[in-house]
């Protein structure tokens, strides 16, 4: 398994990039430093291989993933772009396995990585939020020790009103002994993950991903095609700014959750009133977060009492970074990453963000008698 150092540099918002990105030192295992000065273009090639070379017993595979996944989302990032201009916008005129409405550009974005990724010999199977099924690798090529699970397309609802989406990912390693991934090597809790990531489509591209040692991000550049580091151990502030909930859901919110959204609004308390942002795609509401600190929430209510987002596919990997980057996250009863899931598309609610924030909201919808009374 690669594993990757931390940058020593800490980023909380954007690094102009202009040819250049901010310095970054990484120590190797020797003690020498591995450097990028302040005229470094670090790529993400370079990056993951620098990283890759601390660690003598690596193999590579899992470097290979995150190449993968980079063009993928290069690919992904011009039919976005396209999008307005080209016949891709609106419904495909078919549903998901969760009942929804497919949108053009859902099944395009699913079919980029299932293709970019079903040949590498990386994996032995993967699963889509699109599919209701282990999508298994063709048995004419070689299958590998690690299983990928991705939203292709998170936020698609948005696509035809211009509002970024994005793609998450979380890569799990096999456990089973057979050729092909079975139920049991995707059915397992976020802790065991190796890696996860996500890609915002916004003004600009951005891949931020973990490997278990910090959280680091990359923008691309369009003018050369490529990803350069710009947000290298990025840390989110304890205490946020930002709240972000769709509270037209609070009709059926039970009381601990009303009372929870009330405590983040600064009412009925001295707590200082956090900012409502509410974009309506998870991939963007939880990069302002992890950037500017906050907390994004989808409480369970009445008409979704297990919840909305996906575990395997959502939940899990954002939670694996912003755990990497100093947040939390939790169901409302326990920590995200360790849930056991017994369901391919099982849903969860989901409180995730700056560390204080999220343990408010365990607190309060335990019942906890002194945080209700005050």
């Amino acid at each position: 398994m690669v594993t990757f150092r931390t940058a020593t540099k800490s980023t909380r918002g954007h690094t102009p990039l202009s040819g250049s990105v901010a310095s970054d030192n990484s120590s190797a295992k020797d003690g020498s430093v591995v450097k990028h000065t302040a005229t470094s273009v670090v790529t993400i090639d370079r990056f993951i291989i620098e990283q890759e070379r601390l660690h003598p017993e690596a193999t590579g595979e899992l470097s290979g993933i995150l190449y993968d996944l980079a063009l993928a989302a290069k690919m992904i990032a011009n039919k976005v772009r396209m999008a307005g201009l080209a016949d891709i916008l609106g419904a495909a005129g078919s549903e998901n396995v969760q009942g929804e409405q497919q949108q053009r550009l859902d099944v395009l974005s699913n079919e980029i990585i299932v293709k970019a990724m079903d040949h590498t010999g990386r994996l032995c199977a993967m699963a889509s939020e699109e599919e209701p099924g282990i999508i298994q690798i063709p048995e004419h090529f070689k299958c590998g020790k690690y299983v990928l699970l991705f939203d292709p397309l998170d936020g698609s609802s948005n696509i035809d009103v211009n509002v970024p989406v994005g793609t998450i990912f979380s890569v799990v390693r096999k456990i089973t002994r057979g050729r092909h991934g079975e139920m049991e090597d995707l059915l397992q809790p976020g802790r065991r993950q190796v890696a996860a990531g996500y890609i915002l489509y916004g003004s600009s591209t951005m891949m931020v991903y973990t490997t278990g040692q910090g959280a680091h991000g990359f923008t691309l550049d369009p003018s050369i095609g490529e990803f350069l580091l710009s947000h290298p151990d990025i840390r989110i502030p304890e205490n946020g700014r930002y709240l972000s909930v769709n509270d037209s859901y609070e009709q059926h919110w039970d009381d601990n959750v009303k009372l929870l959204m009330r405590k983040y609004r600064g009412l009925d308390t001295d707590r200082k009133a956090l900012i409502v942002r509410y974009v309506g795609s998870l991939v963007a509401d939880f990069h302002r977060n992890l950037l500017g600190g906050g907390v994004f929430a989808y409480p369970a209510n009445s008409k979704a009492p297990r919840g909305k987002l996906r575990l395997l596919y959502e939940a899990n990997p954002l939670a694996f970074i912003v755990e990497q980057a100093g947040g939390a996250a939790s169901d409302g009863r326990q920590r995200v990453l360790d849930v056991h899931p017994t369901e391919l598309h099982q849903r969860t609610p989901l409180y995730i963000g700056s560390k204080k924030d999220v343990e408010l909201a365990t607190l309060v919808l335990e019942g906890k008698k002194e945080l209700v009374s005050a």
